[in-house]
């Protein structure tokens, strides 16, 4: 059984003040690449905590990533306020600049869940990235009017059954897109993937394996 990944507690300097953060790291190797997780709505109890986000990273660490969760602005010991998406969009580009810093050279992933997942697509369009997944985005309340979308290897993940983004406005979203991610949509999937998290877990490190080959 391999080792759990080593866990660092720690803050990052952002735009509005301090970034709680945890960084994980594979134990038994040097890291092949960097993810940064963000995490569901600060104003609905969504933190670096969330079961999603831990998935998230957990399926990067399995591939020898290191993966970096960290809270959002105002979001348990982060400083600052919420600012309805348009500084937490900061805080991720600040976050993605801390990793790049700490590891350079490496490829570097972004991940997000829900309100974290629309942040993702934001950061990923300005910042060049080598990949993005996004699990249940809610895009048309956060990263509505894009100029210009991501271009690295994508994937959004989303239930039918999703209760809070429709699966439908994702569908018509990514088939409005050029160049376009792949979109998987889990059958009898609802927004928080209850009971569906190895699932989640599993789809994203084949396509992250996929995209490396």
């Amino acid at each position: 059984m391999p080792k759990p990944p080593i866990a660092q507690k720690l803050f990052i300097d952002g735009p509005a003040g301090r970034l709680e953060a945890l960084l994980e790291r594979p134990s038994e190797q040097e890291p092949v690449g960097n993810v940064v997780v963000c995490h569901p709505h600060p104003q609905h109890g969504g933190t670096m905590h969330n079961k999603v986000a831990h998935t998230l990273a957990r399926a990067f660490l399995r591939l020898g990533f290191s993966a970096l969760r960290f809270n959002f602005r105002g979001t348990e010991r982060s400083e600052g306020r919420y600012d309805n998406g348009d500084g937490e969009l900061d805080d991720a580009l600040a976050a993605l600049a801390w990793m790049r810093e700490r590891d350079p050279g490496l490829p570097i992933w972004l991940a997000g869940f829900s309100f974290g997942a629309a942040i993702a697509v934001k950061a990923a369009a300005v910042d060049n990235v080598d990949g993005l997944i996004s699990v249940a985005p809610a895009i048309r309340r956060f990263a509505s009017g894009l100029t210009s979308v991501p271009t690295c290897p994508w994937l959004i993940v989303q239930g039918d059954l999703d209760e809070l983004v429709d699966i439908d406005e994702t569908v018509e979203w990514v088939d409005s897109l050029e160049p376009g991610p792949e979109l998987l949509i889990v059958p009898g999937g609802e927004h928080f993937f209850h009971g569906r998290l190895i699932e989640l877990r599993d789809s994203i490190t084949e396509f992250v394996e996929e995209s490396q080959a």
